[in-house]
């Protein structure tokens, strides 16, 4: 019986089945809005057929990140707060809901022949039900209650593992789902019902199965080193406040935590900076990948973005490794270092298999976020969770809309000079995020070495 009610905590259902879910939508999405601006254009010559279709669908993606990332700023920290307050499933539970009803107006678009802009009224209702940035906010939250803190950042890169493995094995089906069923109903029918069936079963899971665990207790060495610190001469105790500053919370809802602001910028700037990055270059390589030197049809993208997904199962493995002989802030410094060097090849992609090579360079790529993350959790007390979490997720979204924005329309006036350009940005925003991470890393040595003095 309590194995059975330890299994109804596992987000990772949720996790799979929205990720899958995710990668049949944007699959079909892409081709959607491609094939529709193709029978717009049908009488044009090819040449400049490419063009246009590159700028309009550029054009279109430009708006609908617009609207998908600033409707959730209406809501997003109002569900999170209830969830904090009332119950932890709230900013999971509705989110679900409003991707189930935008992705049914894809659906309608297709059988009804309704024209493309719908989808921007699509992305608003996702985003007013909290949409991603909730939604992820959540499950961290929920991952993050029921961890222990010195098993916090494996516990939530084993939450990223199961959603990168679910978009490998979505992206691989969704290109041959798009055109598979295409004799006998209209392109990306199957794919879309496909999507609704895959968030139908997560909102009900969520629903009628998930549980909320309960809070995970301090290990004894990090209880026994706090009260150590406790029992200090009083003549050290600005010295021995700084160094508790930099250590993880006990995690005990009866003591207050004092967490480290100057950390918590820093880590919040970084994060900010890396996700530019990142935002920036993954929103204009679906354009990169359609277009010549390239031109990838639907079955090479779905190859290509579970190519992507890969990265999961690497950074998990290097978290793995890595946290029996690292700090944190060192393996985040790494995944930098990984992204920025595997998009920097990307910038000069000409061959398929040179796409390959800069993915395969990124294979360290996903451990900076969840290890943000998991340092952040350290600094606040658990009922606090979610509201640091979905202020994180509302930062890194906002700065992914305006950089969607600048990195779409760079790459339009770039595209026929050098289309490679935006990865260059993105090359440059990584390394800029190695700052204020160095930062971290000199304060916590610093602070590390002040708490070593006062114990002895």
């Amino acid at each position: 019986m309590v194995g059975m009610m330890a299994v109804r905590t596992w987000i990772e259902p949720v996790v799979a089945g929205s990720q899958v879910a995710s990668a049949f939508y944007d699959t079909a999405l892409l081709l959607v809005v491609k094939n529709y601006y193709n029978q717009t254009n049908a009488t044009t010559p090819f040449h400049v057929l490419e063009e246009a279709q590159q700028k309009a669908v550029s054009n279109f993606y430009i708006i609908y990140h617009l609207v998908l990332g600033l409707s959730p700023l209406v809501s997003a920290y109002g569900l999170s707060k209830l969830g904090d307050r009332i119950h932890r499933k709230i900013p999971i539970c509705i989110p679900l809901f409003g991707y189930l009803g935008s992705k049914t107006l894809l659906l309608l678009l297709i059988l009804l022949g309704w024209p493309i802009e719908v989808m921007y009224g699509a992305a608003a209702f996702n985003g007013l039900t909290g949409g991603f940035t909730t939604l992820w906010a959540g499950i961290m939250a929920l991952g993050s209650l029921g961890s222990s803190e010195n098993r916090r950042s494996l516990r939530l890169i084993i939450i990223e593992l199961v959603y990168g493995l679910a978009g490998f094995l979505g992206s691989m089906a969704s290109g041959y789902l798009f055109v598979g069923f295409s004799d006998r109903y209209q392109e990306g029918t199957v794919l879309v019902c496909c999507s609704i069936a895959c968030y139908a079963f997560c909102l009900l899971y969520s629903i009628f199965v998930l549980t909320v665990p309960k809070p995970a207790t301090s290990c004894p060495a990090k209880a026994k080193s706090a009260e150590m610190g406790s029992q200090l001469p009083t003549h050290t105790g600005a010295a021995a406040a700084a160094a508790e500053s930099s250590q993880p919370s006990k995690g005990s809802s009866s003591t207050p935590v004092s967490p480290s602001k100057l950390i918590i910028i820093l880590l919040f700037v970084a994060a900010i900076l890396y996700d530019l990055a990142v935002v920036g270059a993954m929103n204009v390589l679906p354009l990169f990948l359609l277009r010549e030197p390239l031109s990838w049809n639907a079955v090479q993208i779905g190859h290509g973005n579970a190519a992507g997904y890969v990265i999961f199962i690497t950074s998990f493995l290097g978290v793995f490794v890595f946290s029996r002989y690292l700090r944190d802030i060192t393996m985040i410094m790494i995944g930098v270092v990984s992204f920025s060097a595997g998009i920097l090849i990307m910038a000069f992609v000409q061959w398929t298999f040179l796409f390959y090579i800069a993915r395969a360079v990124m294979l360290f790529a996903l451990i900076p976020l969840p290890t943000i993350r998991s340092m952040l959790s350290k600094h606040v007390e658990g009922s606090s969770y979610g509201k640091l979490f979905v202020l994180l997720q509302l930062s890194l979204v906002t700065t992914g809309v305006v950089t969607s924005t600048v990195y779409n329309k760079i790459y339009q006036n770039t595209l026929n000079w050098y289309s490679g350009f935006c990865f260059i940005l993105s090359f440059i925003a990584g390394c800029l995020s190695l700052l204020p991470l160095s930062f971290v890393a000199i304060r916590q040595q610093s602070t590390t070495g002040s708490l070593q003095i006062l114990t002895e």
